[in-house]
C-alpha cells in the first residue's frame, strides 16, 4: 500500500524514524501539499512512453505521482540520508530507479541513453533556490533530448525566466532558456505546501 506522504504526521513519524534532519545548506523543502504533485506530474509529461528524469526526490512525494504514470523514473538524490527513507517511501516502484549523486556531476545525454532507450524524456523536479540556475543550464547545454523540463522555483525566479528578454526583469538565465525553448508558468504553490 502506497504511503500518504501528504500527511504531515505520516512524514514527521518516517524522518524521525530515520533520524533526519533538514539541511540548510542543501535548500531542503519537501512538498506535502495532496494537489500539487500529481498536477506536476500530469502537466510534466508523466505518462505511458515517458521516461522521466526526477532532480532530488526528497522523501518521495512527487516520485509516487511520477511512477503511478509514466513508464519509467529515474529520481537522481545527492543526500546519502534520503536514499533509505526512499526506499520505505517509493521502494514498491519496479519502474523506478533511484540513483546516489550530484546531477550536475551526470552526463546528462548518457545518463538518458541508459536509463531510457527509445523513450521520450522529461524531467521534473523541486529545486532548491541556490541550485535552479546551474541545474537548468546543465541540463540545457548537455544537447540532450529532452522533451521538456518541468520544475518548481521560487516565484521571483519563475517570472525571471517568463520575463520578455532584454527587460529590466530578465537575465543571462531567461536569454539561455528562451534560446533553447519557451517557458510557462503553470501555477503557483501556497508556502504552507512545504515541509518545513
Amino acid at each position: 500500500m502506497m504511503i500518504n506522504l501528504t500527511d504531515m504526521k505520516t512524514v514527521r513519524s518516517i524522518l524521525s524514524r530515520h533520524g533526519f534532519h533538514f539541511s540548510k545548506k542543501l535548500g531542503q523543502n519537501f512538498l506535502v501539499d495532496p494537489s500539487v504533485c500529481p498536477r506536476i506530474a500530469e502537466e510534466g509529461n508523466a505518462a505511458p512512453g515517458f521516461g522521466v528524469l526526477e532532480i532530488g526526490p526528497g522523501i518521495g512525494t512527487l516520485t509516487q505521482q511520477l511512477a503511478l504514470r509514466a513508464e519509467k523514473v529515474t529520481s537522481v538524490e545527492l543526500d546519502q540520508r534520503l536514499l533509505p527513507i526512499l526506499e520505505e517511501t517509493v521502494g514498491e516502484f519496479d519502474n523506478l530507479h533511484i540513483l546516489h549523486g550530484d546531477i550536475l556531476q551526470f552526463d546528462v545525454p548518457q545518463l538518458l541513453e541508459q536509463e531510457f532507450p527509445g523513450m521520450h524524456v522529461a524531467v521534473c523536479a523541486n529545486l532548491p533556490y541556490y541550485i535552479t540556475t546551474p541545474i537548468l543550464m546543465h541540463l540545457l547545454e548537455s544537447g540532450a533530448p529532452i522533451d521538456s523540463i518541468t520544475v518548481m522555483v521560487q516565484k521571483e525566479v519563475a517570472e525571471k525566466l517568463q520575463a520578455p528578454v532584454g527587460t529590466r526583469n530578465s537575465g543571462a538565465i531567461t536569454a539561455a532558456v528562451n534560446y533553447y525553448g519557451t517557458v510557462e508558468m503553470l501555477f503557483t504553490v501556497p508556502r504552507d505546501s512545504f515541509l518545513p
